[in-house]
């Protein structure tokens, strides 16, 4: 319990940390004047101030935060106030949080990459691998009817052995299928830290035209890269996962629009400190995998064209460019802060949907707390 409060705090810490880093250094690169950048959130533990700027260490460790000179629209005759900068230079200030937290994501995928993660072993994982271990052969599917169903094999399940001879490799299972579809076979199998055995008889399938058990295998282990490799895989890995998370974002969009309905799948901070515990169990390399599918979450929400996100505050910009004269300050203070709001009523119905999915769990781990 106390080490995924730890964790949950240091992962959060990290991804707000970055963005608002972001923020500070293209600022301050650009010209513009940060009057504060707080490690932690106030109330303030003490500060020094250098250049004009505050160095803050705050009591809430969660992250941190920039105060830039003249967001807020004041005092916009001074030279290094952010209201009186050109659109360009405002826009780059604004988007460097959410390039920071992608920048972030692509670096801890990275160093899965470099640790070593779980994937399917074929040609192509295992092109340029430095280490290849813990393989085994693990179930992705299993046949709705089929003779695994009704023996209750799972999906995740490992298997060990048929009849006693251990199995290495998918194709080696298919052909001891094939060679005694006529009898039954005994099978070993691995749930978590569970072994069972299971009898199973093939039987015939017209769709593939021959006796099957019903499962469909794929052989993993957990395979390292070298540094270089590393960083390319990364690389690959956030445009892809990116491209995959907007997706699902635009469909939830949809969802909500269309029909109403809220997806049980996304979780506020409850759900992640749940997620977090299940990733810590998993190991080091998940945790960090974790953490960076959250920093790529993060800067894709916030980019969201919405009032008090980075990406409404661009669209304002965006729309004051085309009309060429700037938006009433006070609309746009406005705007933002219902759309603060909004969100703080978006984040207050997650966190009740993520109690009562996770209420079992909650109460086990208040339980083993006291």
């Amino acid at each position: 319990m106390l080490l995924t409060i730890i964790v949950f705090i240091l992962i959060l810490g990290l991804l707000v940390f970055v963005h608002e880093f972001g923020h500070f250094f293209v600022a301050r690169k650009l010209g513009v004047g940060v009057e504060e950048f707080g490690l932690g959130f106030p109330p303030r533990i003490f500060g020094i101030k250098k250049n004009n700027t505050i160095y803050s260490l705050n009591w809430i460790p969660l992250g941190g935060f920039c105060k830039i000179k003249g967001e807020e629209g004041d005092e916009s005759t001074e030279k290094d106030s952010f209201v009186s900068k050109r659109i360009r230079v405002k826009i780059a200030i604004i988007s460097a949080g959410v390039i920071m937290n992608v920048f972030l994501a692509f670096i801890l995928f990275s160093i899965v990459f470099v640790i070593g993660f779980p994937q399917v072993i074929n040609e192509k994982t295992i092109q340029g691998a430095k280490k290849i271990s813990q393989a085994q052969i693990q179930i992705m599917a299993v046949s709705k009817n089929s003779p695994a169903e009704k023996a209750d094999i799972q999906l995740g399940d490992t298997f060990l052995e048929m009849d006693h001879q251990k199995i290495e490799e998918v194709s080696m299972f298919q052909n001891y299928v094939q060679k005694n579809s006529k009898k039954e076979i005994a099978i070993k199998i691995k749930r978590g830290n569970k072994i069972f055995e299971k009898k199973i008889q093939p039987e015939f399938s017209e769709k593939v035209n021959k006796k099957i058990i019903g499962v469909q295998l794929v052989k993993i282990g957990t395979i390292s890269y070298p540094w270089h490799k590393s960083i390319l895989l990364g690389a690959e890995f956030t445009y892809s996962t990116t491209i995959e998370i907007i997706k699902a974002f635009c469909s939830l969009i949809k969802n909500l629009f269309i029909h109403q309905t809220l997806s049980a799948d996304i979780s506020g901070p409850i759900g992640i400190a749940v997620m977090t515990k299940q990733m810590i169990n998993l190991g080091l390399n998940y945790v960090i995998l974790f953490a960076g599918m959250l920093s790529l979450n993060l800067a894709i929400i916030n980019f969201l064209p919405f009032p008090a996100l980075d990406g409404g505050k661009v669209a304002f910009l965006i729309v004051e460019k085309i009309r060429r004269k700037p938006i009433n300050q006070q609309i746009e203070n406005i705007s933002h802060g219902i759309g603060f709001i909004l969100l703080m009523l978006l984040v207050v119905i997650v966190t009740y949907q993520d109690i009562a999915k996770f209420s079992g769990k909650i109460l086990a781990a208040i339980k083993r707390l006291f």
